[in-house]
């Protein structure tokens, strides 16, 4: 384990078997975490009201799981989704998903979003063409609404068109995808000026 898996698994509770869910602190608040076996089962970025209220959605979006320490695999994961946060590149592919309860239309495209790398975007659009789907630019958006697996499944590198933001289901809506995006280091010249200081 590094340091950072170790600090990480020190934060948890009792062991529960091979499934459960976690918190984890980050640069952007409190993360949720749930596996099964060695699947992924979902992410929940944080919640606007805090730590308390990211527990709450992932009780609520996982009911059959019982919060509990991360085995070491998991802790991996969730260390990478912290150093992620941070700006450090990883493209976090070789993340084992669950996907069997996902429509097969949402898997394409959570599969084509994963080979985004950090630092890039594209457009719904430019999603929709790349799947062979050209008119389906709104799907895409919805599928992405729907993504349980974000930021492993990095559904804030799609843009609408004319560089717009578009929609993000996360606490914080569009400000914190942008945050995520400025993170990565994409657009700098424009998202800096976001979050510099107003005088």
């Amino acid at each position: 384990m590094t340091a950072e898996q170790d600090t990480i698994a020190a934060q948890q509770g009792s062991a529960c078997g091979d499934r459960g869910f976690a918190l984890f602190g980050t640069a952007i608040g409190h993360c949720g975490i749930a596996w099964q076996g060695d699947l992924l089962v979902g992410v929940q970025l944080p919640e606007d009201a805090g730590e308390a209220a990211t527990r709450t959605r992932m009780q609520r979006r996982f009911p059959q799981l019982s919060e509990c320490a991360m085995p070491p695999a998991v802790a991996a994961w969730a260390a990478r989704v912290v150093a992620t946060l941070e700006g450090v590149h990883d493209d976090l592919l070789d993340v084992p998903l669950a996907t069997d309860g996902v429509p097969p239309f949402n898997a394409r495209v959570y599969a084509l979003a994963r080979r985004i790398p950090p630092g890039k975007t594209m457009t719904y659009g430019e999603m929709a063409a790349a799947l062979g789907e050209p008119g389906a630019a709104r799907a895409v958006g919805q599928a992405l609404g729907h993504n349980p697996f974000a930021p492993v499944v990095p559904c804030h590198r799609i843009l609408a068109a004319n560089g717009k933001t578009g929609g993000f289901s996360a606490g914080g809506g569009a400000a914190t995808k942008m945050r995520m995006l400025d993170i990565e280091g994409a657009f700098a010249h424009d998202t800096l000026a976001l979050f510099a200081p107003r005088g």
